[in-house]
């Protein structure tokens, strides 16, 4: 089970980003994000006649390891570890470590 899912609102940890927030766009593989307006690069792009699009230096948001980042607690407004607690019926779910409050996904 993932602990940080594309929609979680997270905090940067580390790097050139500290401390910005952002929303987890997608799930690159096991270990990388994508957050939106974080880890943003410049990007020199050739143009495609066939695709209709123009080259030019365009800025595209680049992965960032999920050690990085930490999710976003609203009810302290820091951030905060995940951890997975087991429901009575069988059921995991992703809980907040410092309150212990279930997290809305």
């Amino acid at each position: 089970m993932n602990k940080i899912r594309k929609g979680d609102q997270v905090i940067v940890l580390t790097g050139r980003d500290k401390g910005k927030r952002g929303t987890v766009s997608a799930r690159v593989d096991a270990d990388h994000l994508i957050v939106e307006g974080v880890n943003v690069a410049k990007k020199h792009v050739k143009p495609n006649p066939m695709k209709g699009t123009t080259g030019g230096v365009v800025d595209k948001t680049m992965p960032i390891h999920q050690s990085n980042v930490a999710i976003f607690n609203a009810e302290t407004g820091k951030a905060d570890r995940v951890g997975i607690k087991q429901l009575d019926d069988g059921k995991k779910v992703r809980v907040f470590k410092s309150s212990g409050a279930e997290i809305k996904a």
